[in-house]
């Protein structure tokens, strides 16, 4: 059987109206995405399949530097003990071949005094590379051959202390140590400033020991596709700041507000404050210097993904002047406030400056309406107040306008009535 045939036509019916609709834009789920860089500056990057593994040798010093503390004094103590086993096992040859181990045959002509086993030998050993010397055994000219294992492990034995030593020290000495005092904000905000939408982060120093030619870096990293079609996953994006003047050169003596105008060359350009929030970005700032005291040159990092950059956001002032003196209070070093900024992204509000006009008189609106109902709530409180006191103090007056009344009472008595009162 066939359908009946509506009446009503086609283009008029509820699913063709909603076809003709404007259809508002749809914004997805943000997929959580591994970010490049963590929160605490190491890199999220792992090498794999890496064939040539005998570049590593080429450089040892930097390859021990590089591992870490367990492997370093694992390899520390395993040097050193071998380095004494060895030699340890060279004065053990020297003797034997001298005739020193006989015990049957007296020789008094002995390479080494005291060397009647291999105990002694590696004791032995241990004082000549360390220099101890406890008295007990000593070489004697009479062995030339003990001579050169003489020299040769006293030049080994300073080669070994001068590797180990330096790699200690390097690792105690690493920049990153430096860092760990280089603080950013733990937020990103983005609000007006100078009537132009900015990017801003907070950095701080909490050492009194500055960072000299202290740098910083701004770059987004996104994953882009290009007119070809090629997909670079990992696209960096160099991003200005205010203090472009002299390579960004700053002076970190306080906690510093850092600075990006988003314009157009800004990749953040054509971002909303919805589109922010659905966007796979990710914000990456590079703080370099040499440090002060050790004229080591020491770099701090940290990113910001768009969960983590706050819209409409303004960070407080957490330095303030006490009896002359300039002080930070670094327990507000992260907070923020609201501040009227629009939601629209830059490239609109550059086509329609009307809108940050309109956002600012609401603003204004808003918060003198607040000063309106802020000052009615005060006067109702103070006329509350008033109230409730005026009416005290009556209720004194009528308790204190109560008299007692007196009441008399007569009693005969001779001679005549004396009266007594009682109240």
């Amino acid at each position: 059987m066939l359908a009946r045939k509506s009446i009503i036509p086609e283009e008029f019916s509820l699913p063709g109206l909603a076809s003709r609709l404007p259809r508002k834009p749809v914004f997805r789920d943000r997929v959580n995405k591994a970010r490049f860089i963590a929160k605490n500056g190491s890199c999220n990057l792992a090498h794999k399949n890496i064939r040539e593994q005998g570049r590593f040798l080429q450089d040892v010093f930097t390859t021990l530097v590089d591992l870490k503390w367990r492997f370093t004094l694992v390899i520390f103590t395993t040097t050193f003990v071998s380095s004494w086993l060895l030699f340890a096992m060279s004065w053990w040859l020297v003797a034997f071949a001298h005739g020193d181990l006989d015990l049957v045959q007296h020789n008094d002509t002995h390479c080494v005094t005291d060397v009647k086993s291999f105990t002694s030998a590696f004791l032995f050993s241990i004082e000549v590379q360390v220099t101890i010397g406890f008295g007990g055994r000593m070489i004697t000219e009479q062995c030339p051959a003990a001579i050169t294992v003489l020299i040769m492990q006293n030049i080994v034995g300073l080669i070994i202390n001068a590797v180990m030593l330096g790699c200690i020290f390097m690792k105690t000495a690493q920049s990153n140590r430096r860092a760990e005092t280089l603080i950013f904000s733990r937020h990103a905000v983005i609000a007006v400033r100078n009537n132009r939408l900015c990017f801003m982060i907070r950095i701080g120093d909490l050492r009194k020991s500055m960072i000299i030619g202290a740098t910083i870096r701004l770059q987004v990293v996104r994953k882009t596709t290009t007119p070809e079609g090629e997909v670079i996953p990992i696209h960096q994006i160099d991003v200005q700041t205010e203090t472009a003047v002299a390579s960004n050169s700053m002076f970190l003596l306080a906690p510093l507000i850092i600075c990006h105008v988003i314009d157009k060359n800004s990749p953040l350009y054509d971002l909303s404050a919805m589109e922010l929030q659905c966007s796979d970005l990710e914000v990456i700032v590079i703080l370099e210097g040499v440090v002060e005291t050790t004229g080591i040159t020491t770099q701090a990092r940290t990113s910001y993904i768009s969960e983590e950059i706050q819209w409409g956001h303004r960070f407080v002032h957490i330095v303030t002047e006490e009896d002359g003196v300039y002080s930070a209070d670094y327990s507000k070093f992260g907070n923020t406030v609201r501040a009227s900024t629009p939601r629209c992204s830059a490239r609109e509000l550059d086509e329609k400056p009307s809108i940050l006009i309109q956002t600012l008189q609401k603003s204004e609106l808003s918060h003198q309406n607040s000063l309106r109902k802020r000052n009615s709530m005060r006067r109702n409180n103070s006329m509350r107040k008033g109230a409730a006191a005026g009416s005290s103090a009556n209720m004194r007056r009528n308790n204190s306008g109560l008299a007692l009344t007196k009441v008399q009472f007569f009693s005969p008595s001779e001679g005549g009535q004396s009266p007594n009162a009682v109240t």
